[in-house]
């Protein structure tokens, strides 16, 4: 979306246009009971439902979920009903948020400390991965960041192969949203998420190692650093989780034992 602006450089005010990205809420509701209200950028919308299921331990797979579809005719905004697979039973109120969920924070709408933390396994040992391959994430994702180039203003979410083979790459003006759009979109074509390095294009958040742990990604990798938290939680899972991976270096905060 382009808006008019005044643009200064040196002291000048020029009048120019300027690129936006879209940021609107999406409603996901499970058997008509509202769980999850996300501030997203439009777009994906399907494979970010699912994906924020599986992160959220509301299913388990792709396959306990029969469809997410569109609610047609209402006037409030975008809104998704999702349907589970026959045989599956889930307590809807168990996973309600009580706020928006913005773009900024995933977890800042959940109604109580516990709800923060959702069950996740250790992980096995592997995949074992050169540091050359690890170098050249960021350069690989940045190239299929296209609406970052326009706006400058997105985040992107990236999943790529132990021999550095791009999988594919989600954008959206949450790092949250981007990371749920990418494991949808990875559930949905049954890639084995044990064989994945998910990269991110700012910090590693608790949350985004917690989204990687519950789906059993053993490797998460960003441009910026980590907090305490988010790697205080990759060692206790056994997970790699990598940081300030950019410019030819990168720091190996756990799970070193990975990187060949």
């Amino acid at each position: 979306m382009s808006r008019p602006i005044v643009r200064y450089h040196d002291g000048v005010a020029t009048s120019a246009a300027d690129h936006l990205v879209s940021e609107s809420p999406v409603e996901f509701r499970l058997h008509d009971v509202p769980i999850a209200v996300l501030m997203r950028t439009p777009g994906d919308d399907e494979v970010l439902g699912l994906g924020f299921a599986l992160t959220e331990g509301i299913v388990l797979g792709p396959h306990e979920v029969d469809s997410i579809k569109r609610v047609e005719g209402t006037a409030e905004g975008d809104r998704y009903c999702m349907v589970l697979a026959e045989g599956v039973t889930v307590d809807p109120e168990q996973f309600r948020r009580n706020f928006f969920t913005s773009s900024s924070c995933g977890v800042c709408g959940k109604a109580s400390i516990d709800a923060v933390r959702v069950a996740a396994r250790s992980m096995a040992p592997g995949p074992t991965i050169p540091a050359e391959t690890i170098s050249s994430l960021s350069g690989a994702m940045r190239e299929r960041q296209r609406t970052f180039d326009t706006t400058g203003s997105i985040h992107a979410a990236a999943a790529f192969s132990p021999s550095g083979d791009l999988i594919a790459v989600f954008e959206d003006i949450g790092r949250h949203n981007a990371v749920d759009k990418l494991i949808g979109h990875l559930a949905t074509t049954r890639w084995p998420l044990n064989h994945v390095i998910l990269f991110v294009s700012g910090r590693i958040s608790f949350e985004i190692v917690q989204k990687a742990a519950v789906v059993g990604i053993p490797v998460i990798g960003g441009v910026s650093g980590a907090s305490d938290l988010a790697v205080d939680l990759g060692e206790e899972l056994n997970m790699t989780v990598l940081g300030f991976v950019r410019d030819g270096g990168f720091n190996v905060y756990c799970g070193a034992d990975r990187i060949l």
